[in-house]
């Protein structure tokens, strides 16, 4: 009993040095807070004319954190597929993305200053649990901020498989709150 107490404590040690060092070391951008939108849309998979539900329930949650001088964009995509999309796996998509936007926060139309096209999200999405459920997040685009207010946005683009189209209209979603 000796021995494990002793083995606990240096246990308890080892984490409390670790997370001082984890600490030490963190990035500016997770030192402070982003600040977040999530918006929701449904997608109908037109490929799919059968009587089981077929709907793509697409939760999309945007940030934005200006940190040293930058702005960091990011963004997860949550969603609650068909149960019968395990079943069809691979065969859902030709291909499917989400392209993440950093834009500037103007008067009119915001310009994007920076994006990246995140096509993992196809593999994510044709590989859900056996429920249909599953997320995805994208990367970090880290953008030199000059004067000015700053956002992320973005959209997913679906290419379902066996309708004969590429890319339908992009699936919008609500930016992040300007930072």
């Amino acid at each position: 009993m000796r021995a494990l107490k002793r083995s606990t404590s240096a246990a308890v040690a080892l984490a409390a040095l670790a997370g001082t060092a984890a600490l030490a070391t963190a990035t500016p951008a997770s030192a402070a807070s982003y600040h977040c939108k999530t918006s929701s849309h449904s997608v109908d998979d037109p490929s799919y004319t059968g009587p089981d539900s077929d709907n793509w329930d697409l939760d999309v949650t945007l940030c934005a954190l200006r940190s040293g001088g930058y702005i960091y964009t990011t963004a997860t995509v949550y969603w609650d597929g068909p149960y019968t999309a395990k079943n069809r796996s691979t065969l859902t998509f030709n291909k499917a993305r989400f392209v993440l936007q950093t834009k500037k926060s103007v008067k009119g139309t915001d310009p994007v200053v920076k994006s990246g096209a995140y096509t993992g999200l196809e593999h994510a999405l044709e590989h859900s649990s056996s429920n249909g459920n599953g997320s995805y997040s994208t990367g970090t685009l880290k953008y030199k901020a000059g004067s000015g207010r700053y956002l992320a946005d973005g959209y997913i683009h679906l290419d379902w498989s066996g309708d004969g189209k590429s890319y339908r209209a992009p699936v919008l979603f609500t930016a992040s709150p300007v930072v």
